[in-house]
């Protein structure tokens, strides 16, 4: 699948089979995910992969909306330092990794990550680290996904503005 089509058809899935993500396709996410680009090229992210079931129930609990989360067989968590690491480093490699697994016929989702005192003990991250967002990834529940219609997106222009902001219509 090619990148634009991969962006284009991107869901957020919720529902996953109990089928694993194989150690091929984890790694081609993960490969993905490193090649996002970073303020100043510092690297400062990283990636706890989680996919045992005790660690994925935990991570339910570090989040306002995660009580999900337990239904992907892989929870990727992307820590950072408290001091220094940057929110768009992590959306930037959140990002390229949900895109990889779409490509591969992966789903994916987004999560927030509210409690970092709870991500901290789940995850066993220093003091000096934060775990700000995830992703889960496993294979869409085609029954689940399936009926629920796809947001229709903004026209461009709605949201784009040209040299200046311009109220629009």
């Amino acid at each position: 699948m090619d990148a634009l089509r991969a962006i284009a058809t991107k869901r957020d899935t919720r529902a996953y089979t109990a089928e694993p993500v194989t150690e091929e396709e984890l790694e081609s996410v993960l490969r993905a995910a490193r090649m996002a680009g970073s303020a100043k090229n510092n690297q400062l992210t990283r990636i706890v992969v989680v996919t045992e079931t005790e660690g994925r129930k935990a991570l339910t609990t570090c989040g306002d909306f995660t009580s999900w989360i337990d239904a992907a067989p892989v929870v990727l968590v992307f820590a950072i330092p408290v001091d220094g690491g940057r929110l768009f480093d992590v959306g930037r490699m959140a990002q390229n990794a949900m895109v990889a697994a779409n490509a591969l016929g992966l789903a994916s989702c987004p999560v927030t990550f509210q409690h970092q005192d709870r991500i901290r003990e789940a995850l066993g991250l220093p003091a000096g680290m934060e775990g700000p967002m995830g992703v889960t990834l496993g294979r869409p529940d085609a029954a689940a996904t399936s009926t629920r219609p796809r947001a229709p997106r903004l026209p461009l222009d709605q949201i784009v503005h040209r040299e200046r902001w311009t109220e629009q219509q």
